[in-house]
């Protein structure tokens, strides 16, 4: 798609709905804003608005390459973002636009496709990419060389080696602001431990550059969903996605703030269980329940709670000002008629 067609969709959803949508301080005539500061009329919940979506990338291609299962976004370089597909692809988008600029295609050490989940741009330029396949994190350069794999404990490998499920294990990447600490969220439970309680990896940064395994925590999930994403705050906290999807019903995606600094290494400990004398999980709080977000419009191919809602997976911070963040949001379609890729504009209080 030519930049000019997607600048313009961009600013039809976006301005195109501005009354309804933008996060503007209210005035008189307005809605009262709540204590938070979140304008009544376009907020999700009292921390959370949506400033606007754009379906403009839906089913397009760029250099013959399918634009879309996009599983993570990053802030990169130079008024850019680095946007993985779970199909071994990793765009830049415009920042502003978010009009792909290049694409770089990945894979494992004998060529093999990846079913790459999480995304960092490291503080080199370089990428760390988590693949959920074995699972792995491996480094790559900015053309898509792999430059080293970073260790991985037995039991978060896949049955049979380890205990971790198919296709459910390092969904979501982030590395905290201060550069030191990598951190991995597994998408569903290990065998063994309770279906609520999701493991958490670090990794932290050695002297030299490299990684080393860090402590382990317990992240508790609400009922039926998994952690797709997961992003750091510039305070060193995370931003938590939890979805999951029923037939018929759709999509559930909330957003959480979550806070590990006084959670329980759990890295030594064999099964984890709900009430686990000495167990403490990540703290977690709810930010915004996106089925609850004002619609915009939005439509749906398939049953949704809220048309708005598709396969959410990637996130990244893009912005703060005045206590809030800007972040954006993609659904990834899987490449399937019946799902869209979608990409969303937040404001967040936390």
């Amino acid at each position: 798609m030519h930049s000019k067609t997607l600048r313009t969709a961009l600013a039809t959803v976006t301005a195109g709905l501005a009354a309804a949508t933008c996060l503007t301080a209210a005035g008189p005539a307005a809605a009262a804003p709540a204590a938070s500061g979140i304008a009544a009329r376009n907020a999700c919940s009292s921390s959370v608005a949506i400033d606007g979506f754009s379906d403009a990338l839906d089913k397009t291609t760029y250099e013959g390459t399918y634009v879309g299962n996009f599983s993570a976004l990053a802030t990169d370089r130079h008024g850019t973002i680095a946007a993985l597909s779970d199909r071994s692809s990793l765009f830049r988008l415009d920042e502003d636009t978010l009009r792909p600029t290049s694409v770089v295609a990945l894979a494992d050490e004998s060529g093999a496709a990846l079913d790459s989940e999480g995304l960092v741009v490291d503080k080199d330029g370089t990428y760390l990419v988590s693949s959920e396949t074995e699972p792995s994190v491996r480094r790559y350069s900015r053309t898509g060389e792999i430059l080293g794999t970073l260790p991985v404990p037995d039991a978060l490998r896949t049955t049979p080696t380890g205990r971790g499920q198919s296709n459910g294990t390092f969904e979501a990447l982030t590395l905290l602001p201060d550069g030191r600490t990598l951190v991995a969220s597994m998408e569903y439970a290990l065998s063994g431990d309770d279906t609520n309680l999701v493991r958490v990896q670090t990794w932290q940064r050695k002297k030299g550059g490299g990684f080393r395994l860090g402590a382990q925590y317990a992240y508790q999930v609400d009922a039926g969903l998994g952690v797709p994403e997961v992003t750091a705050t510039p305070d060193g906290r995370l931003l938590v996605l939890e979805r999951g999807f029923t037939s018929g019903v759709g999509n559930t995606v909330r957003l959480y703030l979550a806070d590990a600094r006084r959670a329980t290494d759990v890295s030594g400990t064999e099964t984890l269980t709900a009430g686990q004398r000495g167990l403490r999980t990540v703290k977690k709080t709810l930010l915004a329940d996106i089925a609850a977000c004002p619609s915009l419009g939005a439509t749906a191919k398939q049953p949704q709670p809220n048309p708005l809602l598709d396969n959410i997976e990637g996130m990244a911070v893009t912005g703060r000002a005045k206590g809030r963040l800007d972040v954006l949001l993609v659904s990834d379609d899987n490449q399937n008629a019946t799902q869209t890729t979608r990409f969303y504009r937040f404001r967040v209080r936390v």
